[in-house]
This record gives structure tokens, C-alpha cells and sequence, in this order.
């Protein structure tokens, strides 16, 4: 087991619990902005006409092999910023990702720092919605985990299961790849998305974000955010009786320095 429980994600069998919640947060969103086009179904937001759903459903469990191959693949690579490791090959990596999952237009955006990817895909619908991904992962002592961090070897764990242990699987690797399998999904299915979608990813979110501002408020990436009506962060929080966690916002970090004085209080 990993020396991080965040980073320990089930294979099969759970981890299609996971995909099919990602999935679902995206539809169920997609649903509260289309209304009326959407139908709720055995607990899923419904895309309009049931023969698409079913075929789009259908297509996740048949590349349900190929999405753990690609989630392995992915976290083989790991891109750590506080140790310079693997740039630019993280950011262009994430635009392969973004490319293989149907974003038509796809760009690595340079920054002061480490580069961040911007990605449209127009499936012709009225409504945009924004993606956020990171690429980045923490930093690792190999000697802390249980099999290595970087193989996402698939092991048995006692009261589990099956599940995969490598740097990234659940923070944030796995979650993202859940929701960039469900874009194959429809994509294989041969089924337009019923929102376009804005993705803004970055390769610092574990150092702060330092330059990410430097992505969004590039003009280009800014003025197609602006055109959204909301945007979810893919995160796989699940407890072992199967719970989950929903996020309705989220806030991030400053640092600052703060100086005190009590001149004005005679001292």
C-alpha cells in the first residue's frame, strides 16, 4: 500500500464505481444547464434519447482495459515541479490526452513556470462547460510504498480488493482519466457530447499554482471560460462502504508575510 491512501485506487470493479460517478457529475451538471433536454434514468443524468445512452454506457465498459492501460501509462510519467521533472514532456503529454479524447482545438500555453494546456471541444451545443486538470503529482520516496509508485501495479488489499497503487491514481490522475474515458465513450459511440467543453489544465497545482493565472487570463483561454457556465474539478473522493464526497466549490492558497508591530499601543 502506498505510504498516501489518496493514491490508492481499486482496478475494476470499484474503479468503475468511480468512472461511472465522474461521469455522472459531469452529465448531472450538463443536465442542470441544458433542463429540460435531460431526464433522470436509474440514477444517471439520461442524454436525450435513451439508444445514445445505452451506447454510450456500453462503450465505457467495453475500453474499461484500455482506460487502466491509459491511467498507467499516464502515471509512469510522472511531472513533479518542485524537482523539474519531466518538462515539457508533462504538459505535452496532458495535450496528447486532451487530442486522443476528442478536444479539437489543443495548445500547451507557456508560462513563467511550467506549462498549461488549453483545449476546446464544440460539440455544436449552445451551453459551454469548463474542465480543470492538473497534470502534476507529488514528490515520492519509493522506499515508503509497498510495490513501486510509478509501475500502478494492481494488487490485492484485504478488505478492498483489488486495487491499483501508484503516485497519481486517485490525486489526480485516476479521477481525470475517469472523465477523459467517458469523452471516448462517446466518442467511440459515435455520440455527440450535449455541452461543448474548456479545458484548462496545469502543471504546478502541488507547488500552489504559481503562474496558473497566467493560462486563464491569456485572452484566448479567458474569453472562452467567460462563455461557460460553470466548471468541475474531476476528484474520485470515496470512502470504503462506497460513499462519496461532492465538492460544490472549492478555494486555494496564499502566501504572505505578516508583520506586527505595537508602536501605536506605546511600545
Amino acid at each position: 500500500m502506498s505510504s498516501n491512501r489518496s493514491d490508492d485506487v481499486p482496478p475494476s470493479g470499484s474503479i468503475v464505481t468511480r468512472r461511472d460517478f465522474v461521469q455522472t457529475a459531469m452529465m448531472s451538471t450538463t443536465a442542470v444547464a441544458l433542463g429540460s433536454r435531460f431526464t433522470r434514468l436509474d440514477g444517471l443524468a439520461a442524454l436525450p434519447g435513451g439508444d445514445d445512452r445505452d451506447r454510450v454506457i456500453a462503450q465505457i465498459a467495453a475500453q474499461h482495459d484500455a482506460t487502466v492501460t491509459m491511467l498507467q501509462d499516464w502515471i509512469a510519467l510522472p511531472s513533479i515541479a518542485a524537482e523539474n521533472r519531466n518538462y515539457p514532456q508533462g504538459p505535452e503529454y496532458m495535450a496528447k490526452l486532451a487530442r486522443d479524447a476528442g478536444f479539437d482545438h489543443v495548445e500547451v500555453v507557456p508560462t513563467a513556470g511550467k506549462s498549461g494546456v488549453f483545449a476546446t471541444l464544440d460539440a455544436g451545443a449552445k451551453t459551454w462547460l469548463a474542465v480543470y486538470m492538473m497534470y502534476d503529482v507529488k514528490q515520492f520516496d519509493p522506499a515508503e510504498w509497498s510495490s513501486p509508485p510509478l509501475e500502478a501495479r494492481i494488487v490485492d488489499k484485504p478488505g478492498v480488493g483489488k486495487i491499483m497503487v501508484g503516485r497519481g491514481t486517485t490525486n489526480s490522475k485516476g479521477p481525470e482519466m475517469a472523465c477523459l474515458a467517458a469523452l471516448h465513450a462517446f466518442k467511440g459511440a459515435g455520440v455527440k457530447l450535449p455541452v461543448n467543453l474548456v479545458l484548462v489544465a496545469e502543471g504546478e497545482e502541488e507547488i500552489a499554482s504559481p503562474n496558473f493565472r497566467q493560462v486563464v487570463f491569456k485572452p484566448e483561454v479567458e474569453a472562452a471560460l467567460r462563455k461557460c457556465v460553470g466548471i468541475i474539478i474531476p476528484l474520485g473522493n470515496q470512502a470504503l462502504d462506497g460513499a462519496v464526497e461532492v465538492d460544490l466549490g472549492a478555494k486555494g492558497a496564499i502566501e504572505l508575510e505578516l508583520v506586527s508591530s505595537g508602536e501605536k499601543w506605546g511600545r
